[in-house]
């Protein structure tokens, strides 16, 4: 780490090379060795019931706009994964959740991305499209739209749901990259 604060940044040429003590390539400032280090990317979401329906979005933005999702996307900074799940919900369906547990961390290297996918309840049964969402949906396992599910997480996400249904003590399934 560089003994540069953030606020003691210069502004100078940055350029990428492996700073002293890393191993890895990083992006640092020429003047004061300040080091931006570029993370992956969280996601936090759930898949959230009411009875025996499934809560989906219909993305109203790219990327896969048209297409079904679980309510999920970027955990924001200073919340929680719970919070930030709980705030997708409200965001993309007008959802109020209580989340009961972690269902599964998704790792797909290929995009940088972590996934933190909760099991959740709806409060009741209204929900409503969000600015993200151009339609939100309640759909029993039949009525999933399998084709036009939007990434392959929300299958998994689904799929794992599926396979833990009615337990309540399990662990949190972790993927890796799936091959993706």
């Amino acid at each position: 780490m560089s003994n540069s604060s953030y606020d003691d940044r210069t502004g100078g040429p940055i350029h990428k090379r492996v700073p002293t003590d890393d191993t890895f390539e990083r992006l640092v400032c020429d003047e004061c060795g300040f080091i931006n280090y570029i993370n992956p990317k969280i996601i936090v979401g759930s898949v959230c019931t009411w009875e025996d329906k499934f809560l989906l979005c219909k993305r109203s933005i790219e990327p896969r706009k048209g297409y079904w999702t679980i309510p999920a996307g970027y955990m924001e900074e200073r919340e929680t994964s719970i919070e930030g799940a709980m705030r997708e919900a409200q965001e993309e369906a007008c959802a109020e959740i209580k989340i009961d547990s972690l269902l599964g961390v998704y790792n797909i290297a290929r995009i940088s991305q972590v996934q933190l996918i909760y099991r959740a309840k709806l409060v009741s049964p209204n929900v409503a499209a969000g600015p993200e969402s151009e339609a939100v949906g309640l759909f029993t396992w039949a009525e999933i739209p399998w084709a036009d599910l939007a990434f392959p997480s929300v299958h998994w996400a689904l799929g794992h749901f599926r396979e833990l249904e009615g337990q309540t003590d399990f662990a949190a399934r972790p993927e890796g990259a799936m091959g993706l």
